[in-house]
């Protein structure tokens, strides 16, 4: 009897449940991103979120109307209050003005803080070199980011000034 209930829980059941959806954020007229998920379940309650249990895939639009950046991954939830998006298996990000490809299975993005990280093993490829860690931190527009446990060939200009 206990089971029955808890699954009838209010917390438990989906308050929303959306297959094959497309939804557009813009503002002011100008579209900013574009999700893209075979299924969305969206809970309420205490801990209100969002999750997508099949993947999802998000592009991200500049002011001039280009996508400067994706990310896909095979799951994701979305945390309201907590403000964070976290992201599993298989997760890609693209940023399509430096080029480069982040691969990882975790990626936390932090609303609140403007950072994402991973605590898990990460490769990032860029046209010129691949680099791999242990675990990475960095500003969410992944122009400034700390790689743990670093590996790959680096270039590294040599002082001349001494």
């Amino acid at each position: 009897m206990k089971v029955v209930q808890s699954l009838n829980a209010v917390d438990t059941l989906a308050a929303l449940t959306a297959t094959d959806i497309h939804y557009i954020r813009t503002d002011s007229g100008r579209r900013q991103l574009i999700l893209n998920s075979p299924l969305l379940l969206k809970y309420g309650g205490e801990n209100p979120h969002t999750e997508f249990p099949k993947g999802f895939s998000i592009a991200f639009y500049d002011t001039a109307g280009n996508v400067i950046s994706t990310i896909k991954a095979n799951y994701g939830i979305r945390w309201e209050k907590k403000g964070l998006l976290i992201s599993r298996n298989n997760v890609v990000v693209k940023n399509l003005k430096t080029k480069e490809q982040l691969n990882t299975e975790n990626l936390i993005w932090n609303e609140k803080k403007h950072i994402i990280y991973s605590p898990s093993f990460v490769k990032i490829t860029s046209p010129d070199r691949v680099i791999f860690g242990d675990s990475m931190v960095s500003n969410e527009n992944f122009t400034k980011r700390t790689i743990y446990g670093i590996r790959g060939v680096l270039d590294v200009e040599e002082d001349t000034t001494k």
